[in-house]
C-alpha cells in the first residue's frame, strides 16, 4: 500500500495521466485495485507564488474511481490518512500548508488505533440561522467568522467541516441546510468549478424549497494565485469575507 508524496501539490499535474488513466480506471477496467494514498502539501497562505499555493481538488473531484480528503484538525489529520491506507481504492490527501504551522492545531493524539472514516463530515459548531459548508483551512477562517456573528449580529451559524469531498456526505450537508434554510460555501480553490459549484447543484435539486436564500459562495477569484503578499491577502478567502457574504445572506 504506496504512500506518495508530491512535494508540493502543484506539480501533482507531472503524474495526472497515471493518476486519471491508470490508477482510478484499474478496477473498472481489469477487476484489481489501486490502494495508493497521494500526499499533497496544498493551500495558500504561506507566500509560495503562484507554483507552490494551489488548491487543485476540483481536477480530482471530477474523476470517478479516486477519492479525495482534506483534514483541518491534527486528530483528522492521522485518522484520515489511517482510513485512506487501508482503503482499496486511490486516495489523493490534501494537507494544507498553513496549518501545519498553526500552534492551536497541536494536540494530544490518543495512544489506541483510530480511523476517521471516508465519507463523513463533521459539525464544528452547531447552530440555527445559517450553515457553512468548508473544508480544510478554510474551516478555521470559518469558525472566526461564526464566532464574530455570534457576538456582534446574534447569529447562530453552524459550521460542517466536509473532511472527505469524495464520497460527499450528502446526508449531513442536506440535514443541515434543511434545518438551518441558508447556507454559505466557503473553499479557497477559485470560485469557477471548484467544489462549491457543485454543492450548490445538489442543495438546488434536493432542497430548493427549504431554501430562504440565495446559495451563497466565498472563494478565490478566477486569477493565478499572485505572488506579491498584498496580492495574495487580496486572493485568499478569509474571515472578514466570510462575515461579509454571511450578513448579506442573513439580511436576505
Amino acid at each position: 500500500r504506496p504512500i506518495a508524496e508530491m512535494q508540493f501539490i502543484d506539480f501533482i499535474t507531472c503524474g495526472f495521466d497515471q493518476i486519471i488513466n491508470m490508477a482510478n480506471k484499474m478496477y473498472w477496467r481489469v477487476g484489481m485495485p489501486v490502494p495508493i494514498v497521494i500526499r499533497g502539501p496544498s493551500g495558500g497562505g504561506t507566500r509560495g507564488g503562484p507554483f507552490h499555493s494551489s488548491s487543485p481538488e476540483a481536477w480530482f473531484f471530477h474523476a470517478p474511481g479516486i477519492k479525495v480528503v482534506v483534514p483541518s484538525t491534527t486528530y483528522d489529520a492521522k485518522g484520515l490518512l489511517k482510513a485512506a491506507v487501508r482503503d482499496n481504492n486511490p486516495v489523493l490527501y490534501l494537507e494544507h500548508k498553513l496549518l501545519y504551522r498553526l500552534p492551536e492545531l497541536r494536540e494530544e493524539l490518543p495512544e489506541e488505533d483510530y480511523v476517521v472514516p471516508l465519507g463523513k463530515a463533521i459539525t464544528r459548531r452547531e447552530g440555527e440561522d445559517m450553515t457553512i459548508l468548508t473544508y480544510g483551512a478554510m474551516v478555521h477562517q470559518s469558525l472566526k467568522a461564526a464566532r464574530v456573528l455570534e457576538e456582534e449580529n446574534d447569529l447562530e451559524v453552524e459550521v460542517i467541516d466536509l473532511r472527505s469531498l469524495t464520497p460527499l456526505d450528502r446526508e449531513a450537508i442536506l440535514e443541515s441546510v434543511k434545518r438551518t434554510n441558508k447556507v454559505l460555501i466557503v473553499h479557497e480553490d477559485t470560485l469557477t468549478g471548484g467544489i462549491g459549484a457543485e454543492l450548490a447543484a445538489i442543495l438546488a435539486e434536493d432542497l430548493f424549497e427549504y431554501l430562504d436564500g440565495p446559495i451563497t459562495r466565498v472563494a478565490a477569484p478566477d486569477v493565478t494565485f499572485p505572488y506579491a503578499p498584498p496580492l495574495e491577502e487580496a486572493f485568499l478567502p478569509n474571515a472578514d469575507k466570510i462575515l461579509d457574504a454571511a450578513r448579506k445572506l442573513a439580511a436576505y
